[in-house]
């Protein structure tokens, strides 16, 4: 028998809606911030001392926001909606104002992947308008990096994963397809290095420890999915 969850330290109210997205942001020295996207295209900033919402953000005409995150390097705030596009938020000084925004063209409900670099500026990743398509922009340039498509019908793209090895030239991405596979792509090459079909059914979300080299992924059906990633860049099904 599985332990039941434990009691939560407290409960959070008054999200207005459903909700897709939250995001963690405890940097030292800052109040400790939760950031929630919900269906009706607003963002609420809780404040976890307070454990009150300090202000609501709406800049996706109402469409579902399905992703959220910050930029450490900034603050800045960045949020995706249904509406296609990942707005940034500048929140300095009480401010809160839509100050650049990136058109994504995809239709799905695929998250976007962020990657802040020691240069000091930032990858995005996101689906594509094509369905298998994954394109990566640098920010806040947002000049074009790739666009990974695979050689094989895989369906659309579910979710994505961008990290940093600590080994190698350049950033890798982890990929979760409609066909229930996974791909690992190499972004300086622009070409995929490994594959595992981890679900009969499509990759709905994946989560990846960068250190041990460790991921697990879910799909509709009631199991979860455990893979590895080897010294060769392997994807292998545990």
């Amino acid at each position: 028998m599985s332990r039941p969850a434990p009691s939560p330290i407290y409960t959070l109210r008054g999200a207005g809606g459903p909700l897709n997205t939250l995001h963690f942001s405890c940097l030292a020295g800052d109040t400790p911030l939760l950031f929630s996207g919900s269906g009706h295209g607003v963002v609420h900033i809780w404040n976890l001392n307070s454990r009150r919402a300090e202000r609501n953000l709406e800049g996706h005409s109402g469409s579902s926001v399905i992703w959220v995150n910050t930029l450490q390097s900034t603050g800045a705030l960045l949020s995706q909606g249904r509406d296609m596009q990942v707005c940034q938020w500048d929140l300095r000084e009480g401010r809160s104002e839509v100050v650049d925004s990136v058109w994504t063209g995809s239709v799905g409900f695929c998250q976007c992947s962020l990657l802040e670099t020691s240069s000091g500026s930032s990858l995005l990743a996101f689906a594509g308008q094509q369905t298998e398509e994954i394109k990566i922009i640098e920010l806040p340039s947002k000049k074009p990096v790739c666009t990974l498509v695979p050689d094989a019908k895989v369906g659309m793209v579910m979710c994505i994963k961008l990290w940093q090895p600590d080994s190698g030239p350049g950033p890798l991405l982890l990929a979760g397809y409609e066909d229930g596979s996974l791909l690992l792509w190499d972004v300086t090459q622009r070409c995929k290095l490994s594959e595992v079909k981890a679900h009969p059914e499509p990759v709905m979300c994946l989560t990846f420890d960068t250190k041990r080299l460790r991921g697990i992924s879910a799909s509709c059906e009631k199991k979860l999915s455990s893979w590895i990633l080897d010294g060769q860049n392997n994807l292998q099904a545990r």
